[in-house]
């Protein structure tokens, strides 16, 4: 059975750039800036691999031409990493010769632990040949993690930080909440130790005054990192940050491959099944 939109329509803000826009101009009107992410993942077609490539172009084009104040997120997979990773690679770099050209930032989503060594590969790549204009995500309950952050915090990389949000083996990650919580902290305290400008991806309250509390006690001012959220949760949090002087920044997922998407936000928090079955029997 095909889920309607409708019932996604919390967490992804449209499915095409046009009906994402006025959401993403909405909020940087509120002083918050966005990262576009065009929804997709794992494709095994060359020729869809490609188009996935000059999809994620043609994006940057558009927030451009829309005077948006966004970046983009993009997953490797989409762009062919399950086909070959020089096939990935390629397509790659079409896309950030784009960012570099019309100076904008395109960030390389972390996937399933079977992509993460690739990925951090692709990415440290990357970085060499266009700086500031790619950054990647990292996920805390990893166990490799720890090694992962201390390299690239040593070569200056731009590094969001979240807990993860894939179903992974003890082997592979950390169980406990406790423990994802005190590895996040950990890994917080080194980007913003050793790096210009970590993004601090979280909605978990202890976290938020954990890091906030850690910056004052450091004397690392509120220029010096970011809060970022998803679209779809606590955007009234994100409007009292701007407010109170932190730079913001929400996930703002769009596309007509919206359901795996939405089945990770599902299974992240009770809250959002209520929320989307209460949807579901509105008159």
């Amino acid at each position: 059975m095909k889920l309607p939109f409708a019932l996604a329509r919390r967490f992804v803000a449209g499915e095409t750039l046009e009906q994402a826009i006025p959401k993403v101009s909405d909020l940087n009107e509120k002083g918050i800036n966005v990262t576009l992410d065009l929804l997709g993942e794992n494709v095994t077609d060359r020729k869809m691999a490609r188009e996935a490539a000059e999809n994620y172009i043609d994006l940057l084009k558009g927030i451009e031409q829309a005077g948006l104040k966004s970046s983009i997120s993009i997953k490797l997979t989409m762009m062919g990493l399950d086909i070959d990773q020089e096939f990935c690679r390629d397509n790659l770099f079409r896309l950030l010769d784009t960012a570099r050209k019309h100076d904008q930032f395109v960030r390389i989503d972390m996937e399933a632990s079977d992509y993460t060594q690739q990925t951090i590969e692709l990415f440290k790549e990357a970085f060499r040949e266009y700086g500031k204009h790619v950054g990647i995500v990292i996920q805390a309950y990893l166990h490799r993690t720890k090694q992962d952050i201390e390299e690239l915090a040593e070569i200056g990389a731009d590094v969001r930080l979240c807990k993860g949000a894939y179903n992974e083996p003890e082997r592979l990650a950390l169980q406990s909440m406790p423990a994802i919580r005190e590895a996040f902290k950990e890994y917080a305290a080194t980007l913003l130790q050793k790096t210009p400008y970590p993004r601090i991806a979280t909605h978990d309250d202890e976290l938020i005054n954990w890091v906030i509390d850690h910056a004052e006690e450091n004397k690392i001012g509120k220029s010096r990192f970011e809060f970022q959220m998803l679209y779809g949760l606590r955007q009234d949090t994100m409007e009292e940050f701007t407010r109170q002087g932190y730079n913001t920044r929400i996930y703002v997922p769009y596309g007509t491959r919206w359901l795996p998407y939405f089945k990770r936000r599902l299974t992240e928090r009770k809250e959002n099944i209520w929320f989307v079955l209460s949807t579901m029997f509105k008159s």
